[in-house]
């Protein structure tokens, strides 16, 4: 009996007549990097070198498949990762830009446009692709970097959103006291951030990441690791890498730790980071590719494991006083819709997807969503609508037929839509096939030439101008109207919100004579109301901006339509109504807000000392 039963444990991996046994339910690791830059990864290299090392990432894309034309759903942070967490666009979302949440003002005295409301936070009432998975079976991790609330600790938090586990620890991007120059790390068992045996700095945001592997490996299981590498600080807690990328570049070791202003892949500060970043994604793809899987015996995790690679946005190229990295030649960066702002390194690879390869087909990180479904068998949430397309099917294939990727329609898609109405880009833009339409809304609203038009590619794929440097709108304006009509099509379709007119901005817009004129309000019950005088120019629209945590350090403001008739606009105020405002938009897109608003720059007063009471 001993005898069998050792036989019996030695045959157990395999199946009768010694066929190995169907690998289980597969495991998916999505590493959601901030700020990193389509040009800041080594193997996405082209025209010139990039002197950032990363070997880690390099050999990963050599495991998978490296989209070379890889977008974000935004140009900035919260708006890509709700995105990515909901599968929803965000315009569809009324999520377009980070923070959000406030009634709409103009951002400082000169401001000829007034961006539109956004949400602070992602709804709870999204079913993120957590909630999905673990409808199913798998448990959820979330490490890192959240930003879909109106503060990083404000609700909703992970847990409320899915995730079994969460953990937020901003590592070695923790700011350096004093300052950037001072506080390296060192090889003292007392320092949080000492140096490992290659030298690099311990960085606890890896290690909560190792943790949730090591915990729940023996599970089907779902990680979101967002790194807060590479975003401000931009520092490096290893003098010694800070040091090579000095001698690297050719430049001297800083001196003022406030400033840098060498222009370019210059900046050492940000090359030792990049290169960080890599080694502690090295950590997390070691462990898969040495760990013996517990659910199917005989293999390692990373046989059995999707791992998805990209970032939010494109590289952030500057900020006041600082030269952080370059696109090129890619034009702009982050808060931008242009290439820079949206293009970022994508790299796939897991079972079934061949190594090696470099594809062309254009991809968003809105297909993670709906992609994910398909690995894991997940059926797709009841009412949750998704905007990416299910890359699945064609990563099973030999990746030549780009026409796999359909849309909603089931049609080959080639057409990706951004929309940024906010900070001093005010865009938005559509690209269809090899073309890109940039529209900006300022001169839109003052009736002035306001298109963009450029041909990244030609109708073979070949590169023709993915520096967006040769407008083509003058010389190919039907091409260019019917590009703005579609992107006019997609913006309605999903009730995405335009910026507006500033009746206040010392530039006088004309039309700024003719907007409205409040004049009366009042209350009866839930009932509120006022009145107003048209101008010469008729309202067309009306809401009612509210909150309900009025006077809190982080107050958080809604929108509702209101009822609009013959001179006066009425709204019933949602329960708990703390402070609230009326917003009218005239024919002529101008905003005028009752009682009139703060400026958003203005950090000395909260919107609600100026709003009507609730309560």
């Amino acid at each position: 009996m001993k005898h069998l039963v050792l036989l019996l444990g030695l045959l157990a991996p395999t199946c009768a007549f010694g066929e190995v046994p169907e690998p289980p339910r597969p495991n998916v690791v999505l590493i959601l990097t901030d700020d990193l830059g389509w040009q800041d990864v080594a193997c996405y290299d082209i025209d010139e070198p990039c002197p950032y090392e990363t070997p880690n990432i390099d050999k990963f894309a050599n495991q998978g498949v490296m989209f070379r034309q890889g977008y974000s759903p935004a140009p900035t942070c919260a708006p890509s990762r709700a995105a990515i967490l909901s599968g929803k666009h965000p315009a569809r979302a009324q999520k377009t830009h980070v923070v959000g949440g406030a009634p709409p003002s103009p951002y400082g005295k000169g401001s000829t446009l007034i961006s539109p409301w956004y949400s602070g936070r992602m709804p709870t009432s999204e079913i993120t692709i957590a909630e999905a998975l673990k409808s199913n079976g798998y448990t959820t991790g979330c490490v890192g970097k959240w930003h879909v609330a109106i503060n990083h600790r404000a609700f909703p938090q992970p847990k409320d959103q899915g995730f079994d586990f969460s953990r937020m620890d901003t590592g070695v991007s923790k700011a350096m006291k004093p300052h950037r120059l001072t506080g390296y790390a060192s090889k003292a068992e007392d320092d949080p951030f000492r140096l490992d045996e290659n030298g690099f700095p311990r960085d606890q945001n890896t290690e909560d990441a190792l943790t949730f592997l090591k915990e729940n490996h023996d599970k089907p299981f779902f990680l979101y690791h967002a790194t807060w590498l590479v975003h401000a600080p931009i520092q490096s807690r290893s003098e010694e890498i800070l040091k090579k990328y000095c001698e690297k570049m050719d430049v001297p070791f800083p001196v003022d730790p406030q400033k840098w202003e060498i222009e370019g892949q210059k900046n050492p500060f940000y090359g030792a980071m990049v290169e960080s970043l890599d080694y502690y994604v090295g950590r997390i793809l070691n462990y898969l590719d040495t760990t013996e899987d517990p659910r199917w015996p005989g293999h390692k995790l990373a046989e059995n494991t999707y791992v998805i690679f990209t970032s939010d946005n494109g590289g952030f190229v500057k900020h006041p006083g600082e030269f952080i990295t370059t696109n090129k030649p890619l034009d702009k960066g982050k808060i931008n819709a242009k290439e820079g702002g949206v293009r970022v390194p994508f790299i796939i690879r897991g079972p079934g997807i061949r190594a090696g390869v470099e594809s062309d087909a254009m991809v968003n990180g809105l297909d993670f969503y709906p992609t994910i479904l398909s690995w894991t068998g997940t059926a797709k949430p009841k009412g949750q609508h998704l905007d990416g397309s299910d890359l699945a099917r064609f990563l099973e294939t030999d990746l030549s037929h780009p026409e796999l990727i359909v849309d909603a329609s089931g049609k080959p898609r080639d057409t990706m839509t951004w929309h940024f109405p906010n900070s001093a880009a005010m865009q938005s833009s559509i690209r269809i096939g090899g073309f890109k339409l940039i529209r900006n809304w300022q001169p839109r609203l003052l009736g002035k030439p306001d298109l963009e038009l450029y041909r990244l590619y030609d109708d073979k794929g070949g590169r023709i101008d993915i520096e967006e440097s040769n407008n083509l709108a003058s010389n190919m304006p039907e091409r260019a109207k019917q590009m703005d009509e579609a992107l006019q099509l997609r913006l309605d379709e999903m009730k995405a919100s335009p910026p507006y007119l500033n009746p206040r901005s010392p530039a006088k817009p004309p039309g700024s004579e003719t907007t409205p004129l409040p004049r009366e309000n009042g209350r009866d019950g839930d009932q509120v109301w006022m009145s107003f005088d048209e101008r010469g120019a008729k309202v067309t629209e009306a809401h009612l901006i509210y909150t309900d945590n009025g006077g809190d350090r982080y107050e958080e403001w809604y929108r509702e339509p209101a009822d609009l008739g013959d001179g006066r606009v009425q709204a019933t105020l949602p329960p708990g109504t703390t402070h609230y405002v009326f917003n009218l938009i005239d024919e002529n897109h101008f905003l005028v807000s009752h009682p009139e608003m703060k400026l958003e720059s203005d950090r000395s007063e909260k919107y609600s000392e100026r709003a009507f009471p609730g309560k």
